[in-house]
């Protein structure tokens, strides 16, 4: 197989954005947040840009305490952003949501990189940074779904138990649909990324295996995780 990529020109990345300018001009058509979604897209732009010079420079210093800086950033910025659904009581809920990520996404991470892959050495940043952004990215969005499930169920009346039971299951939908779904209704980004870059997709299969697991378990522990330490902050406040 060619191992060669196709390099994206910039006059053909503004195509990309095509498709783009057809939402905006509904949103903007029916007065819908055009002005949420063209900030949401500027900021996209600039981050990625941004990352990707950060990430050349993680990837060429070879400095483990670098990579250990980057973990930190984004485990803090991913406990913050999961309880965005929980606004007025960010500051309460923070360190518990932290604390869930760590166990669920930490551990997952070091068993995938030490375990599944072991790398050598254990901090080789181009794949412990894009493992530990996937890892954390789905254990924030299954936490901060968990958070907005449990605070609407409890606000209907259910005891806490069946809250936190309703905000597990609806917590979870999401990877559970990629479950059923992958191989059939999609391929998923680091398998394409692969397939598209040369490799085998028999290899690409089990990358894939590998990322649906760690997705998987790293969302489940720490949504249940997180509902377990919280439950003192609604149960108290409902007696």
């Amino acid at each position: 197989m060619d191992k060669s990529i196709q390099i994206i020109s910039i006059p053909n990345l503004l195509v990309a954005f095509v498709p783009v300018v057809a939402v905006l001009f509904v949103l903007w058509k029916w007065k819908e947040g055009v002005k949420t979604s063209v900030w949401a897209l500027v900021r996209m732009v600039i981050q990625l840009v941004l990352v990707g010079y950060v990430l050349t420079y993680i990837f060429e210093s070879d400095s483990a305490w670098m990579v250990i800086g980057v973990l930190a950033v984004m485990l803090f910025s991913s406990s913050w952003i999961a309880l965005r659904t929980l606004s007025t009581r960010r500051n309460e809920l923070l360190l518990k949501a932290l604390l869930a990520i760590i166990v669920g996404g930490l551990a997952v991470l070091v068993l995938i990189t030490q375990g599944v892959l072991m790398l050598d050495p254990w901090y080789l940043p181009q794949y412990l940074v894009p493992l530990a952004g996937m890892i954390f990215a789905n254990a924030m969005n299954s936490v901060s779904l968990a958070g907005e499930r449990l605070t609407s169920e409890l606000e209907r009346g259910s005891d806490y138990q069946q809250a936190r039971n309703t905000a597990l299951r609806a917590a979870l939908i999401p990877i559970t649909n990629s479950l059923f779904a992958v191989g059939l209704v999609s391929l998923p980004g680091m398998m394409t990324g692969q397939i598209l870059s040369g490799i085998s997709p028999l290899i690409a299969v089990r990358y894939q295996i590998m990322v649906m697991c760690m997705a998987f378990g790293s969302a489940g522990i720490s949504v249940a995780l997180f509902l377990f330490l919280i439950k003192a902050n609604f149960v108290s406040n409902e007696e």
